[in-house]
């Protein structure tokens, strides 16, 4: 077995926004199989899709102790998408600080969007009730309490420069972070209609999460694939299942498959003794 991703603490993998981490439809598609091939011991956050980043939080909490007592590690690494990076962040800052080596985002909107400020300048009633029909739908698919009208919250500038306030990134944890970006509205079909609303509002996206957005801590840069498609917030949880192109990157910022991608992120944080 190749050992590259054979780290000194455990991985503990958090999902974003909208999704649960299932056995047979795993969020982050070839990832974790990968990444368990090359040594790493892998774990996920089992958050609920639509809680609070608070309640989740807690839920985290739970995963994180179960790792570190199936393995004996006294801390994790944790590796997060979108809205779960903000959740980690929280965690970190509420009373388990202690038991974090590292915090990896990827794509998380540590500053908030613009397009969702916007967004939620539509009538109060009309907000509340988009949010209680997913919370609804989300409590048939396994939330124990969901809360949409929270996340909604969580994701404006100025719920979010607030959390920058209070959950800062500890100076005892090391903390990182990505961003991906499409080039253009129909790099992915998912986000055909949302990439051209969030380039409006906030600029350079990946469909959901501007740039800027992404930015924090020990910021690694924007990547992109090899290709002229870009990679959008579901490409980098490997949503296809299968490498974007066979040409062979041109820079380091450049990504042909999305495993290898995580796995040069894991290969890096082992050679600095996490």
């Amino acid at each position: 077995m190749n050992n590259d991703c054979n780290l000194k603490y455990p991985l503990l993998m958090v999902h974003g926004m909208g999704f649960r981490d299932r056995k047979h439809l795993c969020y982050w598609g070839r990832v974790p199989g990968t990444l368990e091939s090359q040594g790493a011991r892998v774990f996920f956050g089992n958050q609920d899709s639509v809680g609070s980043i608070e309640s989740n939080a807690k839920i985290i909490a739970k995963s994180l102790d179960e790792a570190l007592e199936i393995t004996g590690a006294g801390k994790v690494n944790i590796l997060a998408h979108s809205k779960g990076g903000l959740e980690a962040r929280y965690l970190v800052n509420h009373g388990y600080r202690d038991k974090i080596a590292s915090i990896t985002t990827i794509d998380t909107p540590h500053h908030g969007s613009h397009t969702v400020d916007f967004l939620m300048k539509s009538p109060r009633w009309l907000v509340k009730t988009a949010a209680k029909g997913t919370d609804i739908w989300m409590k048939i698919l396994g939330d124990k309490n969901p809360s949409s009208y929270s996340c909604f919250d969580s994701l404006t500038t100025k719920t979010a420069e607030q959390f920058n306030i209070d959950n800062p990134a500890p100076e005892d944890v090391y903390c990182q972070s990505y961003a991906f970006m499409c080039d253009g509205a129909f790099s992915d079909p998912v986000f055909c209609i949302t990439y051209p609303v969030v380039s409006k509002f906030d600029g350079d996206n990946d469909g959901m999460v501007s740039v800027a957005s992404a930015s924090w801590e020990n910021f690694k840069g924007v990547h992109t694939s090899a290709t002229y498609r870009g990679i959008s917030h579901a490409d980098v949880v490997d949503l296809r299942r299968r490498r974007f192109t066979s040409r062979t990157p041109s820079s380091v910022n450049e990504v042909s498959d999305i495993t290898s991608f995580y796995v040069s992120v894991i290969r890096e944080l082992k050679l600095m003794g996490y």
